[in-house]
């Protein structure tokens, strides 16, 4: 009996949820389709200071093979990327926040920050390396 394609898709949506620990409310699958290829961008939202962030990117030949690479860098980015803490505020509020990305470097994590806002909308006060637990 062959799989049904979306139930597939949602299983690894939800396994994928599940690893980085965040509610289907909290994640968003952007998908896209370019030169023949589906492209995920998957999203996580903030609830504390309602904001998204890019979390990464993949790359597939259909949507179930860019969900099926995301599902492996889930599972293993924190043994590649280091952690960083990044406290920020919306430009023209007061409110300091403080958010937590993983990335290759410094720029990366800044990357996933700035990812799909203008910049010139927050303004970033500090960036650190997180020490490796």
């Amino acid at each position: 009996m062959t799989v049904d394609k979306n139930i597939e898709i949602a299983q690894i949506q939800a396994e994928i949820s599940e690893y980085i620990g965040l509610g289907k409310n909290s994640v968003v699958f952007d998908f896209d389709e370019q030169d023949n290829n589906a492209i995920l961008r998957l999203i996580t939202i903030n609830p504390r200071h309602n904001q998204s962030f890019l979390f990464h990117i993949c790359e597939g030949v259909s949507k179930l093979d860019a969900l099926r690479s995301m599902l492996e860098y889930v599972k293993n980015y924190k043994d590649r990327e280091s952690s960083y803490t990044i406290q920020w505020s919306i430009h023209g509020e007061s409110l300091l926040h403080t958010s937590y990305f993983s990335a290759k470097n410094v720029l990366g994590a800044l990357d996933k920050l700035y990812y799909d806002r203008d910049p010139n909308s927050i303004t970033v006060f500090s960036v650190n390396l997180n020490p490796i637990s």
